[in-house]
């Protein structure tokens, strides 16, 4: 997957030639091969073809790191990473997410607990910005605003070209435990215990019912007595109360919830065994999911509720049962996170440096009661605030403009957008994530 064709600085010119063409005033946007964002674009935006910027540049074995094009897929960079031994501190879950779109945006998996978010495990970008300069990103030189406040800015500051990104070393597969708990109590003392003590490479967990949760231990190891195969005829997540322990090889651990995206696959009539066949292995995933979602989001068919939401662990056992009272969506994905020293010094997205729990949910909500647009949505941005949290911004929000900038660092990301996109080439952040819905 090394840099083929053009060279990378001709690319570079190429992207900035087309930026700085584009009528002064007019909403530009990125034209990428995959998106896992489904609110609606702006079909007269100047797009950006950015399909140049995919590949490796470099992997450093010793220094573990990769040096990759920002529109490169996870799945790419893993297929890369994983032959040198080693993969990123943090893959998110599915395979069609870019790197540079995981650091514009928040990027999560089962080793947060360790590592913290995606854009903690960044050591350089290279941006370019609204008016069409690349500034090369660190957290000590003079472009650090830039590379603290680009997470969470969804392209609204400007776009990652090329990312640094940290490795970790693997072995060849990951033995997994399932514990089932009929407690939030006790199942998220759990939670905070395991990864206090650090004993597992990877915690995450599946809550089908309030009292039907299981925490899910995963750790490396070089020998497996069978390994199972989740890629096609057996669903992932069914497994979890079926099992109380699991084999699976590193890459399709790594995996484990794109075939059937979690348990969204259900609501494409994916899970049905007869049609599972019609779809054939090649076509269950993200890849495929992706642009039925994207072409539902323009029509307009039916409509989802598509949450990822951080609060304390102390405060997760209320949260649950909110989501259990007003929301009654299942199952709920379960994801702790232990930020690092640096996390409070991200304006867009700011944690303080304690364990949270990331809960994600996602699917089309039903009730008989007339609600307005937004009514499940607004009720649980105010819960998470109560709880001391922050919610991600992928899906819809609906935040009053003076709450949004109160929550999402409104000073800091002003002065970021006076001084990287001073002629608007791009929308705010605001009417990205909010009005445009």
């Amino acid at each position: 997957m090394a840099l083929t064709g053009t060279s990378y600085d001709e690319r570079v010119q190429a992207l900035q030639q087309a930026l700085l063409a584009a009528p002064r005033g007019a909403p530009v946007r990125l034209h990428k091969r995959t998106s896992n964002l489904f609110r609606p674009r702006d079909r007269a935006a100047s797009p950006l073809d950015a399909d140049g910027f995919v590949g490796l540049l470099d992997v450093d074995v010793e220094g573990r790191t990769a040096d990759v094009l920002g529109m490169t897929t996870y799945e790419e960079l893993v297929d890369a990473t994983l032959p040198h031994g080693l993969m990123p501190l943090v893959v998110p879950q599915l395979k069609t997410i870019t790197l540079g779109g995981a650091v514009a945006g928040v990027g999560i998996e089962a080793s947060s607990h360790r590592y913290g978010l995606v854009h903690e495990t960044v050591e350089e970008l290279e941006v370019l910005t609204g008016e069409g300069r690349i500034v090369t990103c660190r957290r000590d030189n003079e472009h650090a605003d830039l590379f603290f406040g680009f997470p969470n800015s969804y392209g609204t500051l400007g776009y990652a070209l090329r990312v640094v990104a940290r490795a970790v070393p693997v072995r060849p597969f990951v033995h997994l435990e399932h514990l089932p708990f009929d407690d939030a109590g006790s199942y998220f003392k759990a939670v905070e215990r395991h990864c206090v003590d650090g004993d597992a490479d990877f915690v995450d967990g599946t809550i089908f019912a309030p009292d039907r949760m299981y925490l899910t231990l995963g750790r490396f190891t070089d020998a497996a007595p069978a390994t199972s195969d989740y890629t096609y005829r057996d669903i992932y997540y069914r497994s979890i109360e079926k099992k109380r322990e699991d084999w699976l090889t590193t890459h399709d651990f790594i995996w484990r919830w794109d075939t059937d995206w979690f348990w969204c696959s259900k609501n494409l009539l994916a899970q049905n065994p007869l049609v599972r066949r019609l779809y054939g292995p090649r076509r269950l995933g993200s890849r495929t999911y992706s642009k039925i979602m994207r072409w539902n989001s323009r029509i307009g068919l039916t409509r989802s509720l598509d949450q990822d939401v951080d609060v304390p662990v102390e405060r997760a056992p209320a949260f649950l049962d909110f989501l259990a009272r007003e929301v009654g969506i299942w199952p709920v994905w379960m994801c702790p996170i232990g930020p690092g020293a640096e996390a409070p010094r991200f304006p867009l997205y700011p944690m303080e440096r304690r364990l949270y729990v990331n809960f994600g949910f996602w699917d089309v909500v039903r009730s008989r009661e007339a609600r307005g647009r937004g009514h499940v949505n607004r009720a649980i941005e105010r819960e998470v605030a109560a709880a001391g949290g922050i919610k991600s911004l992928y899906s819809e929000s609906y935040y009053p403009r003076e709450e949004f900038d109160a929550r999402y660092g409104g000073a800091a990301y002003a002065e970021l957008k006076a001084k990287y996109d001073p002629r608007g080439a791009f929308p705010t952040l605001y009417e990205k994530c909010v009005l445009r819905h």
